[in-house]
């Protein structure tokens, strides 16, 4: 006889069935920093500093606000805490 298999925990599972079209967003700054049209030039500069060196900083800034926005788009929501006042209102009638 087969032992039951344990079950996942809770978060587990509803990372797993995450399935929201907002987490094709992610992919941005995966491919963005791989077209070399992009930063294959010297000019513009800025700061002093070639296209390439602040592009990479740029790509960061980039892939921080994807994912910032990614992750507030598709979090679960918390459900409004009760007061306790709908139930002492309906006891006092």
């Amino acid at each position: 006889m087969a032992a039951p298999e344990p079950e996942a925990p809770p978060a587990a599972r509803s990372r797993a069935k995450d399935h929201s079209p907002w987490n094709w967003l992610l992919f941005i700054p995966i491919v963005l920093p791989l077209i070399p049209v992009f930063f294959n030039a010297d000019s513009p500069r800025f700061l002093g500093f070639p296209r390439f060196y602040w592009l990479q900083l740029a790509y960061i800034l980039v892939g921080v606000a994807t994912t910032t926005l990614v992750y507030q788009l598709t979090k679960k929501r918390a459900a409004a805490p009760s007061d306790g006042l709908a139930g002492a209102d309906a006891g006092d009638r």
